[in-house]
């Protein structure tokens, strides 16, 4: 005969593991997106010309701010599943705060997914670039400089994230607070006309939390231990 009850909760590290991935491939995204920028120089002021000519010599770093922009995007899908289910078990039953650490990642998810949406159009064609419209290349050159850098929402998933911690022990306290503070500065920033900046700050809270939870998910203990 089958057993009877429930099945054994499984421990799972993959979610974790995707968090890890989110949080190196969001700094690489970010890093490559500030390599390919031109300088702004005010004695020579840049003009479209001048920007395309510069992206056409970083095709290789554009390819891999898109791979790595675009793998952050995907690896933050199962991240924000598996944090959902980790903090409900350990977050009071209707708690909003698990569904608020979400679903400011699934956004963030789609923010990245379409700061990357550019790249088809104008990656491939700056090889070459007589063919393309210079105020189209100086537009696609703000959009790299900004749009993958709107890492607002995981601002609130920070703030839910760090107040699961501290009041219901959901990851360690120091995790907490850590995740307050850094989810704090990220969406002050990205509620001022400096929202891009939240693109300093997003992945590196982004990496500590996903190893926080590699931790968790290896000591089962320390999730409730509160330390």
């Amino acid at each position: 005969m089958p057993p009877s009850g429930p099945a054994p909760e499984r421990t799972s590290r993959g979610w974790a593991l995707a968090g890890v991935g989110a949080g190196l491939a969001g700094m690489a995204s970010i890093y490559l997106s500030l390599t390919v920028s031109p300088a702004y120089d005010p004695a020579a002021p840049p003009t479209p010309e001048s920007i395309t000519a510069h992206l056409s010599t970083m095709v290789p770093q554009l390819l891999g701010f898109h791979v790595a922009t675009i793998v952050a995007g995907l690896a933050l899908i199962p991240f924000a599943v598996g944090l959902h289910r980790h903090l409900t078990r350990r977050t009071p039953a209707g708690s909003l705060l698990p569904g608020v650490a979400a679903v400011g990642l699934v956004v963030l998810s789609a923010v990245l997914v379409l700061g990357s949406g550019l790249d088809t159009e104008f990656v491939f064609g700056l090889t070459e670039p007589e063919l393309l419209v210079a105020t189209d290349v100086s537009f696609y050159s703000h959009w790299v400089a900004t749009i993958p850098w709107l890492w607002v929402t995981a601002g609130v998933s920070g703030l839910a994230l760090g107040l699961a911690a501290i009041r219901h022990g959901a990851f360690g306290r120091v995790v907490g607070l850590v995740s307050v503070v850094l989810g704090a500065l990220i969406v002050l920033v990205g509620v001022s006309p400096l929202q891009y900046m939240a693109g300093f700050v997003g992945p590196i809270w982004l990496l500590v939390v996903g190893l926080a939870a590699l931790r968790a998910q290896s000591r089962p203990e320390f999730a409730s231990a509160g330390r």
